[in-house]
């Protein structure tokens, strides 16, 4: 049986991954995450994912080895993950009453038969119209500022939007377990 490593080190992806019973290791891969100049949110999040998974998959053996990358955008800007109360806020301010696009990619690397498999999932989000005041009692009660586009849907996010819609729910907290289900039983590991 190949061992399977999830190429992160979120949180959020290795919860979402413990749901599939699979016994897993995480590794953080070390790679520059910047934007390549007129790169799209869905060419950026299947690169990402991808180089995620090779950074670790070149250093391994009979694995599989599992990358992903999310972004939200709006109005064809990327939203990346704020780290600050400012940046939540402008963030928050902008999307009010709009619909915001989360883009995840997914890879998923065979090491010993080198196949790999990248896919990106959309999931889409419209957000009520929020005043400031509901953006900074948001903010108080869940410091998102970790998450892309300041919003945790698995948290209190879900008061700030109207309509949440898209094929794979877990896509939007950053691990499409619908499509790497699929994914992983193409190459041998069956789930359940």
């Amino acid at each position: 049986m190949n061992q399977i490593i999830l190429a992160s080190s979120s949180p959020f992806r290795r919860e979402l991954l413990s749901r599939l019973h699979l016994e897993f290791e995480s590794i953080s891969p070390d790679i520059n995450e910047s934007r390549l100049e007129a790169e799209s949110p869905s060419e950026l999040v299947q690169r990402l994912a991808r180089e995620k998974a090779q950074a670790i998959a070149g250093t391994q053996k009979n694995s599989i080895v599992i990358g992903s990358d999310q972004v939200a955008s709006f109005d064809n800007q990327i939203l990346g993950k704020p780290g600050n109360l400012e940046k939540a806020i402008d963030q928050l301010k902008m999307v009010s009453g709009k619909q915001v696009t989360f883009h995840t990619g997914l890879c998923v690397i065979d090491v010993k038969s080198d196949l790999t498999q990248t896919e990106e999932v959309k999931f889409f989000v419209e957000f009520r119209k929020l005043t400031e005041e509901k953006i900074l009692r948001y903010l108080e009660k869940e410091p998102a500022f970790n998450c892309a586009g300041s919003f945790k849907s698995e948290g209190l996010g879900v008061a700030l939007t109207n309509r949440m819609y898209g094929d794979d729910a877990t896509a939007l907290i950053g691990l499409p377990l619908i499509r790497l289900t699929q994914m992983l039983e193409h190459v041998g590991v069956e789930v359940p």
